[in-house]
């Protein structure tokens, strides 16, 4: 597709994708494992969810068969591949953001949890809902050492002071 002028059109987003935020290789594998081992509890236990007659367990397997589809064509859209845009979704997903992704991740797991609240709801989705922490975690990065943290209080710490000085100099 070309935009105006003839020039190719520039991509949609240009978000970074997870490897340049900062992610280790094994990491970003831990992750997207989680992933695929959630979607697999998802679907088993949002089976187990719909052999019954009572329409909200119904409705919360539903979502959880729904939750591990996603799951699965997020993070291994190899397993989808009878879908056409499967690949284009693993690589929007890819771009988003690990804060995002745990936003995601964590808001389609608890949704079944709040519908009907049983044992096999809860645990059906926990593997689904590790997989948002894990993003989630990802997000925060790496934890700093003591010395950068004690030179940036030490720099806030200054500045405070010439501000209170300032001030003190201009009431006189």
């Amino acid at each position: 597709m070309s935009g105006s002028g003839g020039a190719p059109a520039a991509p949609a987003s240009s978000a970074p994708p997870a490897q340049e935020e900062g992610m280790t290789w094994w990491y970003r594998w831990l992750c997207r494992l989680s992933g695929v081992l959630g979607a697999v509890s998802c679907a088993i236990s949002g089976l187990f969810n719909c052999i019954t007659i009572h329409p909200v367990n119904i409705a919360a397997g539903v979502w959880m068969i729904m939750n591990a589809f996603i799951l699965l064509l997020c993070e291994a859209p190899f397993c989808c591949q009878f879908i056409e845009f499967a690949n284009t979704v693993a690589e929007k997903v890819d771009r988003l953001r690990s804060w995002q992704k745990a936003v995601f991740y964590c808001g389609m797991a608890v949704v079944p949890i709040v519908i009907n609240l049983t044992l096999t709801t809860l645990l059906g989705n926990a593997i689904a809902f590790a997989t948002g922490v894990l993003y989630g975690l990802s997000a925060l990065g790496k934890k700093g050492d003591a010395i950068s943290y004690a030179r940036i209080q030490q720099q806030r710490q200054q500045a405070d002071e010439e501000k209170l000085a300032e001030t003190l100099e201009g009431e006189l």
